[in-house]
């Protein structure tokens, strides 16, 4: 069925992103409703994460657990996610528009913390199983 997609998902992925190279230490909060929308933000706002998926909370208790990868790698293997996502976002008549529905604004430049980091990569994990896509060549 065409409507997989509930991803409204990395909705506004990052929300007015800071141009400052380091987020000072803020408190960030995960919330998980029943209907599987994970809401991740820090304290000021400053950025805000809202992933519509139904299963992936259920599927992400399945993963290696939080603290399994460093932070550097979490890093940037998003940025290649990220990078390969927005690619298909561009390209509706070749990708699925309901699967990539809007790019996700994913700075360098920014220090998101960890659990933005997991969540993220850890998502793009679970569309490649869910979706049957292939972001990226290798993956370790």
């Amino acid at each position: 069925m065409k409507n997989y997609i509930y991803i409204v998902v990395i909705l506004s992925f990052i929300v007015s992103c800071a141009s400052t190279n380091n987020i000072p230490n803020k408190k960030i909060t995960s919330h998980a409703t029943s209907s599987d929308t994970i809401r991740i933000a820090n304290d000021s706002l400053e950025y805000e994460v809202i992933i519509f998926e139904p299963g992936f909370n259920s599927w992400l208790v399945t993963q290696r657990p939080r603290g399994y990868y460093a932070e550097q790698f979490l890093e940037i293997r998003n940025r290649q996610y990220v990078t390969e996502y927005n690619q298909r976002v561009g390209l509706p008549q070749q990708f699925d528009p309901n699967l990539y529905l809007q790019e996700i604004n994913y700075q360098r430049n920014i220090r998101y913390g960890y659990e933005v980091n997991y969540l993220l990569y850890n998502y793009f994990l679970f569309l490649e199983q869910r979706y049957r896509q292939r972001f990226l060549a290798t993956r370790g």
